[in-house]
Parts: C-alpha cells; sequence; structure tokens
C-alpha cells in the first residue's frame, strides 16, 4: 500500500467524476490520452516513492544550516532535484511554446502531489521555480524571457516569489523595498525581504527571484507596487553567469514544519548595487505577482490536501495492522486482540479524514480543470464561466484544506496513540508541515475577507450565481437516484442559507461589522462547497457500482458512506456558523485590547 497516493482515488476523481477525457478530446491536449498519463504517474510515484520519501526524516531533523553567509543542505536534497531534472518533470508545469510538456493541469497538479507528500520540503523548490516562470511567461518582456526562462523551464535555475518584509506581512500596502531607476532601463534595489522560501542555497548556479518594490514618485499604498526580476548572479548578454547582484543572505528562519526548505532574511543593495529589471509595466506589480498568486494558492490548497492525505494513508494502513483490545462486547481478556480499525472511534477518525482529503482533493482537481477550460474554450462566455468560477473558489481552495486536512493529521496522530506524537513515525511531521499552510500565500483572514468582501459580490454577484448553477446541475443529476434524495435536499438549503445570510449581512451600516466574521463564512461557504463536491463523488460512485466490478464495491461503498458521514456530521455545521454570521455578532467586533486581561 502506497503511503502516499491511492491511484485508484485519483482515476475515480480524474476520469469518473470530472471527466478528464473530455479536456484530452481538445487540440491543446490531444497529444495524450488516458495510457500516456498513466505512464507519467507511474513514472512520477515511482520516482517520489524511491527517491524523494526515504530522507524525508532525516531532512526534517537536520535543516539547513547558516554558515559564514551561506546555506548547507544534507546532499540528498539536490540530489533528489537532479533527479527529478533529469526525468523531465520540471517541463510539467509549462506549455509547449515553452519548452514544456503541456500537460492538462489536472495532471500537472496530481503528478506535483505526489512529492508533495513524499517529501514537502524538497517538493518547494520545484513549486517556488514553476510558478516564477509562469509569471514571467506572462508579465516579462520577450528580452527577460529570453534570457532566464531556458534556464528555469529545464530546472538549471531555480525561482522565488519575494513579497513579505519585516515590519510588513500580509500588509504589502507598507512594504518599504525601494527601486531606483538607472539610465540603462534596469533598476537599483534596496530594502529587506523577510520568510523567502527557497531564497539561498548553493544547490543551482543562480536563482531568479520576483521581487515587490516602490519605484520613488509612485502612488502610495499597493498602487505604488512594481514587479521586478532580481537574479543573485548577474547574466551576461550570451546566457553567462556573472558577478554576484549584493543579495545578501542574513540569517535563516527556522520553522516548525518545511524545515528542509531554506526560509530566508534577503539584503538587497547592503553590499553593492543590487539590479532588477521591470516585469510588466510600472505600478502594476500586485496584479503581476496575482499572476503567480493564483496559480500558487491552488498549489497551495493541494499541498494541503496531500499532507492530509499522507497522515490519512499511513495511520489507515497502521490502524488495519495494529492489534489492541477487544469488542466492547467481548470480556475474554484470552481471547485474540482486534485490529484497532474494529474499534468505532477509530473509525470515525478515519471517516474523518477521509471525508475531508478526498473532498478536499476532488475541489482542487475540479479547480485544476477550470484553469484547463479556461485553455481551451471554444467561446468567450464558456471561458468567462471559468473564470467567475475560479476567482469565486481561489479562497476555498487555498483556505479549506489549509483548515480541514490540517484537522486530518491531527486524527492521523491520534489514531496512533503515543506513537502518534514520535518521530519514529511521520505522521506528526505531516502535522508540522501542513500547519504552515494557513499562512503561505494569504492568511486564513485574508481569504475570508477575500470571498465575502469582494468574491460573492464581483460582477453583480456573477461568480456567485455560476456556482449556484452548476451545484443546481449537479443536484439535478443526483435526484435521478432515490439514494441521493435527501443529500440534494440538504445541499440546496445550505446554498439557500448561502443566500440569506449575504442579503442580512449587507444591511449593516458599518462596512467593518459586515465583515467581523468573514472568517467564519469562509469556512462555512467552503462546508457547503464541499459537500457539493462529495454530492458529484456520489453520483460516480452510483454509477459505477451499476457499471462496476465486483473488485470496486468496496471502493463504491466507501465513496457513498463519505458522503453520507459529510452531510450528516459536518454540513450542519455550517448551518450554525451562517446563522452567526448573519446576525451580525459583535462579541469579538467591539472588543478593546485591554478586555482580554485587563490593563
Amino acid at each position: 500500500m502506497s503511503t502516499i497516493v491511492n491511484r485508484r482515488d485519483l482515476d475515480f476523481l480524474m476520469y469518473e467524476t470530472h471527466k478528464l477525457e473530455q479536456l484530452l478530446e481538445t487540440d491543446r491536449y490531444g497529444d495524450y490520452d488516458r495510457e500516456s498519463i498513466e505512464a507519467i504517474l507511474d513514472l512520477s510515484q515511482s520516482l517520489a516513492e524511491d527517491i524523494f520519501q526515504p530522507f524525508a526524516g532525516h531532512l526534517d531533523q537536520n535543516e539547513p544550516k547558516y554558515v559564514d553567509g551561506k546555506v548547507e543542505i544534507i546532499p540528498e536534497v539536490k540530489e533528489a532535484l537532479s533527479a527529478y531534472k533529469e526525468a523531465g518533470l520540471f517541463a510539467s508545469g509549462y506549455d509547449y511554446d515553452m519548452g514544456g510538456m503541456q500537460l492538462p493541469w489536472v495532471v500537472h497538479q496530481v503528478l506535483s502531489s505526489m512529492f508533495v507528500t513524499a517529501n514537502t520540503s524538497v517538493s518547494n523548490y520545484i513549486f517556488l521555480t514553476q510558478g516564477a516562470t509562469n509569471m514571467l511567461n506572462t508579465c516579462g518582456s520577450d528580452e527577460l524571457k529570453a534570457k532566464y526562462m531556458p534556464n528555469m523551464v529545464a530546472g538549471d535555475w531555480y525561482g522565488t516569489m519575494c513579497l513579505s518584509e519585516p515590519q510588513a506581512g500580509s500588509s504589502l500596502a507598507d512594504i518599504r523595498t525601494k527601486a531606483e531607476p538607472q539610465e540603462d532601463g534596469s533598476y537599483k534595489i534596496t530594502g529587506t525581504k523577510m520568510w523567502i522560501s527557497g531564497g539561498d542555497h548553493e544547490m543551482t548556479d543562480n536563482i531568479v527571484h520576483m521581487v515587490l518594490a516602490k519605484i520613488p514618485g509612485g502612488p502610495a499604498g499597493v498602487k505604488g507596487i512594481s514587479l521586478f526580476l532580481v537574479p543573485k548572479h548577474r547574466v551576461n548578454d550570451d546566457g553567462t553567469i556573472g558577478e554576484s547582484n549584493n543579495i545578501a543572505l542574513a540569517g535563516l528562519n527556522h520553522k516548525m514544519g518545511h524545515k528542509g526548505t531554506t526560509n530566508c532574511l534577503l539584503n538587497f543593495g547592503e553590499s553593492g548595487d543590487t539590479i532588477g529589471y521591470l516585469v510588466g509595466g510600472e505600478n502594476q506589480g500586485l496584479a503581476n505577482m496575482f499572476h503567480m498568486m493564483n496559480e500558487a494558492r491552488i498549489a497551495v490548497g493541494m499541498a494541503a490536501t496531500v499532507i492530509g492525505l499522507g497522515g490519512y494513508l499511513y495511520s489507515l494502513d497502521y490502524a488495519r495492522n495494529r492489534p489492541q483490545g477487544r469488542h466492547l462486547t467481548n470480556k475474554d481478556p484470552e481471547s485474540p486482540m482486534v485490529m484497532i480499525s474494529e474499534h468505532a472511534d477509530v473509525k470515525r477518525m478515519l471517516m474523518t479524514q477521509k471525508a475531508f482529503v478526498e473532498g478536499a482533493q476532488s475541489l482542487m482537481l475540479y479547480s485544476a480543470r477550470l484553469l484547463d477550460q479556461q485553455a481551451t474554450a471554444q467561446t468567450e462566455e464558456e471561458k468567462t464561466h471559468a473564470t467567475l468560477l475560479l476567482e469565486l473558489l481561489t479562497p476555498i481552495c487555498k483556505s479549506w484544506p489549509s483548515e480541514f486536512c490540517l484537522e486530518a493529521n491531527k486524527l492521523a496522530i491520534q489514531v496512533l496513540g503515543g506513537y502518534g506524537y514520535t518521530r519514529e513515525y511521520p505522521v506528526e511531521r505531516y502535522y508540522r508541515d501542513n500547519r504552515l499552510n494557513h499562512i503561505h500565500e494569504g492568511t486564513h483572514a485574508v481569504h475570508g475577507l477575500d470571498i465575502m468582501g469582494r468574491k460573492v459580490r464581483m460582477a453583480d454577484g456573477a461568480a456567485l450565481k455560476a456556482l449556484s448553477k452548476e451545484i443546481t446541475a449537479t443536484i439535478g443529476e443526483a435526484s435521478a437516484y432515490a439514494d441521493l434524495s435527501s443529500y440534494c435536499q440538504d445541499l440546496g438549503e445550505a446554498m439557500q442559507s448561502v443566500q440569506s445570510t449575504l442579503e442580512s449581512v449587507s444591511t449593516a451600516k458599518d462596512p467593518s461589522l459586515a465583515l467581523a466574521n468573514a472568517t467564519i463564512f469562509l469556512d462555512a461557504m467552503g462546508h457547503v462547497v464541499i459537500a457539493w463536491m462529495w454530492l458529484k463523488q456520489a453520483v460516480a460512485a452510483t454509477k459505477g457500482q451499476e457499471e462496476g466490478k465486483a473488485s470496486d464495491a468496496a471502493f463504491y461503498r466507501g465513496k457513498l458512506s463519505a458522503c453520507r458521514f459529510f452531510f450528516r456530521y459536518e454540513l450542519p455545521k455550517a448551518l450554525s456558523k451562517f446563522d452567526l454570521v448573519a446576525s451580525l455578532d459583535d462579541t469579538c467586533f467591539n472588543l478593546e485590547a485591554e478586555d482580554f486581561i485587563g490593563h
């Protein structure tokens, strides 16, 4: 049994639930069929299990060190990344015209996720490079693309994104990094960036930083932010590596998870000129950076999902093979012990993990498919529909798995009992790694404000109407099956609660009070969307039962049981949260700082 991937479930989600074969019939993805995709996934799984997974625990206990101004990393990291490169997998995230494989984004996400589960820290270097490269391809000049992209696509140079600063975390309006224009069209970059994953190391000849900075004299706040390409080493006109670009590593941050990924404090222009190059137009940095961030937010949600999956698969295997105790009605201490998977509360913990992880994975693949639909749409109407759905779902994609697949990791630890808290088993590492996804690519609160303050209202509510249309279609399909009828009713009522909550909140005279419980709304809205994903899976599983082989019977029963579990145990929690939000409760809103412990 693999502990990094469930290939049967992936087949179910890709082909039976989300109809990947329809994408493979388009001109864009017509070079692929199911057989070729299976071969790519076989290669990825083999590499992830044989090269990445074996040293994940060792890397966690031997994190990078700051020595004499440089980073020291155990050699297995570079060896794994070199193996990934030699397999040609860096190209999985790029189109043909970039020198890539032009895989469906669904397949790219699945492929990448195996390496996240196997060794999260090492996979980060790949993810950051692919994101920076795709953003450069979208926003950069032909000159910059020609000079930097070939080495990034090949995996010879790595990439990062540099947003946060010591005094400005999520508040990008307050960044202080400056970009002074030079006569040759370049810029001198000065300032400090904090929390830069992959920001420095010696594993590659160059690191290409995507840096947010302000050009003096520009507009205040976020309107004055520009985006710059700032290489660790300057690049000569012939493409060879030049002199240092004077980016100083001031130190490493040591986090509770992702310990094998360098996390850096970088000083620009401290020991000499740091030269950067404008990506896109002046004062358009935030919009350009979001080309990377929206992609990154879906990837972070996928990472949170599959780290939860790793804990689920490991704890499931453990529970099936760990004898302890007897059935409650068995009073004979001499009788054989049963596996802990036979105990009711262990079943509950395993089912909770399954419902969260497989529900989230369905959402992530659905959202990846929306990206593919944008690229293959035959009409502007189809493209707009996919874009609206993606805009609305992105904050849920990032935040819901970061919250609830982390909960799955907590339960995985509990299934192992005392052993789960020790380093001899990976489940405590999974929890620590996943805990960071709460803050990666925007805090939970930021995404709550985004969905409730903007996304549900954008284009006169068009995104929410698009989602309602899709959910209504699923309810219509599911209503043909008597066993699913109660779920149809429950999901329809939940969507009505979404609408009535938003109507109630819109009556608030104080906009700050209206958004005071936006995070609560985000979690509840996520539950509704995951319930929809489970209803889609239930339809596919019911069809599978009608058409399937006997060997799949237990698989489909498990899917229907997980759907039942989510609708009975989890969806009702969303309704109570909607009630709280709709009431415009001001309990927290009106608190003063002194109220917590007095003066």
